[in-house]
């Protein structure tokens, strides 16, 4: 083994699935699996006394869970975690992201033996998420705190009445938990329809839904194509579709080819908040890795919406949003908690006064 492989841990209750897991792992070159444990507790005493680079974690364990083995890493060893599940059924990915809120980054399925039809594509989809979060630098958490918070101080905001119709909030990697951030701060009467792209693993929005509806206030939902976005609710794209808004002001979802190798993309939705409501729309930009809705986030700029990037400190990776801000895209760069307080203070005053 050199040096410079990829060590991973994994922690898998059933023996067969974990050599599994284990074969596949080091079928790459560049990753060496250090560490195999069979439970949730013995991952957290593995990683006081080793550094894996990533660590593969099941949900359903014997002794500790893999939601509080998340917790119990992140608040002592900082170590990034990619949750591998057995199925992408409601009540599994509720407790995926409840793992994601503690500190985890990814989420993936597990890749099925070799006879399965999908096999080669969720073989290669977990190994190259090892790859990329082995390369996110996590911070420690502290006990039972979610991301950064810090005091929202009294903001400039731009005073031009003009009111804002619709929200675009694009999201990859670590963005589960800052989405869930912003939504929990905002009212359940909050006046301005939300649409979201969120990049994340086939099959997992649906339980991304579930989970953001049981912990915040908003109603959330998967997006229908031809539907009139409603107050208070918030549209997530679903697997395999670009989102957008139509001239008529309802949602449009297409099978175009995909942008930035993605599908949904976060810029096939800024470019059409852009074109359809230009100074009435606002766009933010969250965490993740790449540049996907960086170039659309100045566009929508240039056609007068309000724009915000996550900061650099509280996003897991700052790709996107910090590509958006290198472009001078981000009329605000806030962490998600401060969005959501920015969120109120725009669409109150810039509502009212448009009223007025």
């Amino acid at each position: 083994m050199t040096n410079n492989k990829i060590k991973v841990l994994v922690a898998e209750d059933s023996a067969v699935v974990r050599m599994f897991l284990i074969h596949l792992l080091e079928s790459d070159p560049q990753i060496s699996v250090i560490g195999a444990v069979a439970d949730g507790q013995a991952a957290l005493d593995f990683v006081s006394n080793n550094k894996p680079d990533v660590i593969l974690m099941d949900i359903h364990m014997p002794r500790m869970d893999g939601f509080e083995a998340t917790r119990r890493i992140m608040e002592t060893q900082a170590v990034p975690i990619v949750i591998c599940s057995a199925s992408a059924n409601i009540k599994d990915t509720v407790i995926t992201f409840r793992a994601m809120e503690a500190g985890a980054i990814a989420c993936i399925e597990k890749p099925l033996g070799h006879a399965h039809e999908d096999f080669e594509v969720t073989a290669a989809y977990m190994l190259k998420t090892i790859k990329l979060m082995s390369e996110v630098k996590v911070v420690r958490r502290t006990a039972r705190s979610s991301l950064v918070a810090t005091k929202l101080k009294h903001e400039q905001w731009q005073r031009a009445p003009m009111e804002i119709k619709m929200i675009g909030i694009g999201a990859s990697t670590g963005g589960p938990p800052a989405l869930q951030t912003i939504l929990s701060g905002l009212n359940k009467d909050f006046a301005v329809p939300m649409l979201v792209v969120q990049h994340i693993a086939p099959s997992f929005i649906a339980g991304m839904c579930d989970w953001l509806n049981q912990t915040t206030s908003l109603q959330v939902q998967m997006a229908s194509h031809g539907i009139t976005p409603l107050p208070s609710h918030v549209y997530l794209a679903p697997d395999d579709f670009h989102m957008g808004i139509g001239p008529d002001g309802k949602i449009i979802l297409s099978r175009q080819d995909p942008e930035n190798y993605l599908r949904p993309a976060v810029a096939f939705l800024f470019r059409s908040l852009a074109a359809v409501y230009g100074p009435n729309a606002l766009g933010v930009l969250l965490t993740g890795m790449g540049r996907d809705g960086a170039v659309e986030l100045k566009e929508m700029k240039d056609r007068g919406a309000i724009t915000m990037a996550q900061d650099q400190e509280s996003s897991v990776v700052h790709g996107m949003p910090g590509a958006a801000i290198a472009l001078g895209a981000a009329t605000h760069v806030l962490p998600p908690d401060r969005i959501a307080k920015a969120l109120i203070a725009l669409v109150n005053h810039r509502n009212d006064a448009a009223r007025s």
